[in-house]
């Protein structure tokens, strides 16, 4: 997928049902993805196991691909959530010379390759200590917003629900599975109002 950022508007023209704009649209997309942070490039790098939640955490962790590339297993299942499955595919990953060949010509078109750090003033350590799962449809913000207010404010985010877990934020069409096992384990389940009630009390 590296060869994207190499695209010109007129190599797309002679492509079948696509016109300039198409074109022009395609390559701007491209374009814009050189924005995207850390986590998300790292997400869609596609190493085994490592999904959003997991992706997220490494690039918290590590801040930098370089970094991430040479962490061994015992480092990297030190990392919240990252077990040794994941650890070892991380490291056959970055073991695969094309893999690095890739990353290399990506770092060279400007992908992002490291967490840029932005300190929110608001932040406080009220959940610390506390991971929440976040599940379902919520009608005042997004999941990701959630995650960043439980993050903003001490807390850790799971991507599963277990006997870690401390409360599951839970909106509508929340999976029924998800719920079934925060019943089995006693979890407290709140809503996004007693969510935002947590972190505005004084």
């Amino acid at each position: 997928y590296a060869d994207l950022y190499d695209l010109k508007v007129e190599q797309i023209l002679p492509l079948e049902r696509m016109a300039q704009k198409s074109a022009e649209n395609l390559v701007k997309g491209v374009e814009n993805s050189k924005n995207i942070p850390f986590e998300r490039v790292l997400y869609a790098l596609g190493i085994r196991f490592v999904g959003e939640t997991v992706a997220k955490k490494l690039a918290k962790h590590y801040k930098n691909i370089d970094t991430l590339s040479q962490a061994s297993v015992m480092d990297l299942v030190l990392v919240d959530e990252i077990g040794e499955r994941i650890a070892q595919s991380v490291i056959e990953f970055f073991e695969n010379p094309e893999n690095r060949i890739i990353i290399d010509r990506l770092k060279n078109f400007g992908l992002q390759f490291e967490t840029i750090e932005i300190v929110n003033p608001n932040a406080t350590d009220k959940l610390s200590g506390k991971t929440f799962v976040v599940s379902g449809v919520f009608e005042q913000f997004s999941r990701d917003e959630l995650k960043k207010a439980i993050e903003d404010n001490g807390g850790k985010v799971g991507s599963s629900i277990s006997a870690k877990t401390d409360f599951v934020v839970a909106g509508a069409n929340m999976g029924p599975a998800k719920l079934e096992k925060a019943v089995q384990l006693n979890i407290p389940i709140i809503s996004e109002n007693d969510f935002m009630g947590m972190i505005n009390q004084n």
